[in-house]
């Protein structure tokens, strides 16, 4: 039997990660906030789904079950894919899913962190802040916030952030694009938690993200263009 060194771990797992330039991740980035569609009440679910597993769709409804930061409606368009506990599904399928009747969302809660990856129903479609930032990376499978560090270099300074950079602590991940005033404010893309429930471009003032214990790491597949 053959046995890997410890030390070399490290240079396997940059030799298998997939390959992504800064303008692929970004532009993906983009793309999930463009997506187009027109909920219905089919897509709405409070309550369990057919397994058991408790969701709440980021409908409008939401404040309704003392859950707050609902923003899409049936019967109006939305625009942007839906934060989904658990989703990883790209823009096109996730309209192949809406289009078969999928609920749309499902929110982050205490319940959901208690089950974890259970908590992950198969009856709703989207996609939430770690398995965001894979799909932008063209990554095989999401990766956890618990995962993430694992395929990623820590920088030594936040100034060294680039576009397709991470900023990550033990439940939330955002993705990097520029310093809009270097050093302070910064704009990103993120599968927003509470009061978002959906992917968007954000402004985040760096201090803040310090205090909230996020770090910034870099992929270790990520390509300058």
């Amino acid at each position: 039997m053959k046995f890997i060194l410890p030390s070399l771990i490290p240079l396997l797992i940059v030799s298998c990660a997939p390959k992504v330039t800064r303008d692929e991740a970004i532009a993906t980035a983009y793309s999930y906030t463009q997506v187009t569609w027109m909920p219905e009440e089919r897509h709405v679910r409070h309550g369990a789904d057919p397994q058991g597993i408790p969701v709440h769709t980021p409908d409008k409804s939401l404040a309704r079950h003392d859950e707050k930061g609902g923003w899409w409606q049936p019967g109006v368009a939305a625009k942007s894919v839906p934060y989904q506990w658990g989703g990883f599904d790209t823009p096109e399928s996730f309209l192949q899913k809406i289009a078969a009747g999928k609920k749309a969302g499902d929110i982050a809660s205490e319940e959901k962190r208690a089950l974890g990856d259970p908590g992950t129903s198969g009856d709703s479609c989207g996609i939430d802040c770690s398995g965001f930032v894979s799909r932008c990376w063209d990554l095989p499978r999401p990766y956890s916030t618990r995962e993430l560090h694992k395929i990623c270099d820590r920088l030594e300074s936040w100034d060294d952030l680039r576009p397709g950079d991470i900023l990550l602590n033990h439940r939330h991940v955002v993705l990097f694009v520029k310093w809009t005033i270097p050093g302070k404010e910064l704009a990103a893309y993120e599968a927003g938690p509470f009061p978002v429930w959906r992917v968007s471009a954000c402004g985040l003032l760096a201090d803040k993200l310090k205090e909230n214990g996020y770090a910034p790491w870099r992929y270790r597949g990520i390509q300058d263009n």
